[in-house]
């Protein structure tokens, strides 16, 4: 199901390819990136930058094969997407994952998007 979910909340950015096989690298929005982990399907939205040409291009959803901690990044395995030149074309990506996806916070902690008014 492609359908863009009513409680999206953007959790990354892809900032390059990594290694030869499609992987991508995401800098994750928060210090614990479990939000990306919670769910195997990431919604993207193109850069914000209006002169992208390759807005169009971008795919409204990545299958996650697998997705691992890479230093401060997350790396991920991402389904079609089967070379370098695939996971460059796909730099800038905004990742969105469901609020509903998102494993339960420990008593007394909460998810920034859960405070705000």
């Amino acid at each position: 199901d492609d359908t863009w979910p009513s409680d999206a909340v953007e959790v990354g950015r892809i900032v390059d390819a990594f290694g030869v096989q499609g992987w991508i690298k995401v800098q994750p929005y928060a210090a614990d990136p479990q939000a990306l982990f919670s769910s195997r399907r990431w919604h993207l939205q193109p850069p914000e930058d209006p002169r992208s040409k390759a807005a169009a291009a971008f795919p409204p959803l990545l299958r996650i094969v697998q997705a691992k901690e890479q230093g401060a990044l997350v790396v991920a395995q991402v389904r079609d997407v089967a070379d370098r030149d695939a996971a460059l074309a796909l730099r800038g990506g905004r990742i969105f994952v469901p609020r509903s996806s998102f494993p339960t916070a420990g008593d007394g902690e909460f998810y920034w998007v859960d405070l705000i008014l």
